[in-house]
């Protein structure tokens, strides 16, 4: 059964990417540097761009990180990177985009949360400013709700009209109404001020799956703003990747969302990049977009005793996502292409010729050769010692001889 047709019939432009108005779903991330060290600020967005992160948000605090943004985006410019910088800003996002209109220039959007723009009298005015600097400047915005730090004094006036309703909600109902509500109302405002209708992406991200996957569908039916999708502080390792996958999919399947963010927290030193790659890996394997090649490995069992068949698939996918950006930019098509690791002859062969390419490793007592398979067809059979080096070898001229050249075309 196809999926559904994505919601948001607006586009808005961020710097060259468009989100929403039926172009593909659009992957960010977050750099969780010092913004105000242009240094490591630049690499990091450098490597999240080259992992396939098409948006890139910065954190935008102070005076020194404001006064950086122009000259990470000249280094990333100048070191051919175009990928779209996005300033989050919470407390004094006003001030820092009134000092530094250079700052305010380079960016591609501004995330703004309601809830931290400030309080009281100084809400409305604070958020006028942001506002107005973005039509000034031409840019889009986030409004970005986050349970964490949802605009107070609009939960407490909902939950006192709630208390005296004849028919009250319970408290999860009325926090889940609440931030839809504050989204919504904060985009009419902005829309009031001048910002056009086309330049306004909604999130409404909070870290419980269901809670988030009811939020989005109420959002959904209310609004036709393109949808930036997140599970927010989703944690670490793989209890972050499952309880992001777990949301983002019932949302997606649902034709739900425009653009996402996979919140992992790095383990320490890892690679920020991770969350781009699960990112990438959930519309992949849903069938939504296509990145890079996908390795199909079996789990191993019995039959396969040995560890070289999982050591070939993590060499090959290690591989392939290593030479990924140089074939993008030779080869039309090249991310559709499949390639099969099996362990043994039960579902090796058959795995394989499903495969673009493929390899069917000898299992536990089998004969010591691998059949490889190319587009359904047995081309060779490899043996000895060299077997990955020679694979790896036939996926490079596998590639060369299917998928055409840029340069020809």
């Amino acid at each position: 059964m196809p999926l559904p047709v994505r919601r948001s019939s607006v586009g808005v432009r961020v710097g060259k990417v468009t989100v929403g108005g039926g172009a593909p779903i659009v992957v960010q991330s977050m750099t969780n540097t010092d913004t105000a060290d242009v240094e490591s600020t630049f690499r990091q967005v450098k490597e999240l761009a080259r992992a396939g992160s098409e948006i890139v948000r910065v954190t935008v605090n102070t005076d020194e990180a404001a006064a950086a943004v122009p000259h990470i985006r000249d280094r990333l410019l100048a070191a051919g990177v175009d990928v779209p910088l996005v300033g989050d800003f919470h407390f004094n996002g006003h001030k820092l985009l009134n000092a530094h209109p250079a700052c305010a220039e380079a960016l591609a959007k501004y995330r703004i949360n309601p809830g931290n723009v400030g309080r009281g009298s100084k809400r409305d005015p604070q958020f006028a400013e942001m506002i107005e600097m973005a039509c000034r400047h031409g840019k889009p915005v986030r409004i970005g709700v986050n349970w964490g730090s949802l605009d107070q004094d609009l939960l407490t006036r909902m939950m006192d009209e709630n208390s005296r309703s004849a028919h009250p909600k319970d408290t999860l109902e009325v926090l889940r109404d609440a931030t839809v509500v504050s989204a919504l109302d904060s985009a009419a405002r902005a829309e009031e001020l001048g910002l056009p209708h086309d330049a306004i992406v909604i999130s409404t991200k909070v870290s419980g799956v269901q809670d988030l996957i009811a939020i989005y569908r109420s959002l959904a039916a209310r609004c036709d703003y393109p949808l930036h999708l997140g599970l927010t502080e989703a944690g670490m390792g793989s209890k972050g990747i499952v309880a992001s996958t777990a949301a983002l999919a019932v949302l997606l399947q649902e034709g739900i969302g425009d653009t996402i963010r996979i919140s992992l927290t790095p383990e320490p030193g890892g690679d920020r990049t991770r969350e781009v790659i699960v990112a990438q890996e959930i519309l992949q394997t849903m069938g939504l977009r296509a990145f890079t090649p996908m390795v199909i490995a079996c789990p191993g069992c019995g039959r396969t005793t040995s560890t070289y068949f999982q050591e070939l698939a993590q060499r090959i996918q290690s591989y392939i996502r290593e030479r990924m950006p140089e074939w993008k930019k030779r080869h039309d098509g090249v991310e559709d292409m499949t390639v099969a690791v099996m362990g043994c002859v039960v579902n090796g062969p058959g795995e394989s010729k499903h495969a673009s390419i493929g390899i069917s490793l000898p299992g536990t007592g089998e004969r010591p050769v691998a059949p490889v398979y190319e587009d359904g067809e047995k081309t060779v059979t490899l043996k000895g010692e060299r077997i990955a080096e020679e694979f790896q070898q036939l996926v490079e001229r596998y590639v060369e001889r299917r998928y055409p050249s840029k340069e020809a075309s």
